[in-house]
């Protein structure tokens, strides 16, 4: 039903206050088809201060989805609303803002974030009582890395010790994309022969966003999904085409016959 939705109802639905279920797929909705109508942004930003869809727990499930929404909706009216989310006493708020934030691609994000690496390595435990950390660790890295923040590699560095493999994959990823050290995208590539298929996953999406050329074969010969193995060699090629101002050159050429193999 929610896909036979006009504007207008997306909007209305995720006004109405009687329907939790119905105003968080509409959030979801507006993300999905991407729509990018005034309307919709300001719907969305009106549904990240929410007082009514509260979980058991406490959290915002209408913030949540209109966080993530706003992140694919490419308006920088978002970015300052977004910023203030990542102080939210919700965890899922925090992280779905992280992860809207480094897909708008806007720095002054950069500070916000950083505050939540605040304590190192040694503050990033178990929330009490929770089954996450204190903070979206993982998001807020990767957000960091896209960013360019290259004021926090010291800061990141030492998370490369944290006891969560995505962690450490997630500042292996920031930190090739901040310094351009070819060791930290090698570190994913071995990821790729791990023993557990999630972790294999995460590398592969990894090594796909920061696009690098030389984990071509590697992720075509990784033990999992085609379809992942296709995202992650299509977000390097996307990359590889950028640096070479759109023209198939060799690498380019290489990672297309891959992605036909995997067809």
């Amino acid at each position: 039903m929610a896909e036979a939705w006009t504007l207008e109802q997306a909007i209305a639905s995720i006004q109405q206050t009687e329907d939790a279920s119905q105003r968080y797929y509409a959030a979801w909705w507006l993300g999905k088809f991407r729509v990018e109508d005034e309307r919709a942004i300001a719907a969305l930003l009106d549904a990240l201060k929410d007082e009514v869809d509260r979980s058991p727990d406490g959290g915002y499930p209408l913030r949540r989805n209109a966080a993530k929404a706003l992140g694919k909706l490419n308006n920088p009216a978002a970015v300052e609303p977004l910023i203030d989310c990542l102080s939210s006493d919700d965890y899922y708020v925090r992280e779905s803002a992280a992860q809207s934030l480094e897909m708008l691609g806007d720095r002054r994000a950069i500070p916000a974030l950083r505050l939540l690496l605040a304590g190192g390595i040694a503050a990033a435990v178990k929330a009490e009582g929770k089954p996450h950390l204190v903070q979206p660790y993982e998001a807020v890295i990767e957000a960091l890395g896209t960013l360019g923040a290259t004021e926090v590699v010291e800061e990141i560095q030492p998370f490369l010790e944290h006891d969560f493999e995505k962690i450490r994959y997630a500042t292996l990823r920031a930190l090739y994309q901040l310094t351009q050290d070819a060791s930290y995208a090698q570190k994913l590539m071995e990821a790729l022969k791990g023993d557990k298929l999630q972790l294999r996953r995460s590398a592969l999406l990894d090594l796909g966003a920061i696009g690098y050329v030389p984990a071509g074969t590697a992720i075509a010969n990784c033990f999992a999904e085609n379809s992942l193995k296709l995202i992650a060699l299509k977000g390097i090629l996307e990359s590889q085409l950028q640096r070479s101002s759109e023209q198939l050159d060799a690498d380019s050429q290489q990672l297309m016959t891959l992605m036909d193999n995997l067809l």
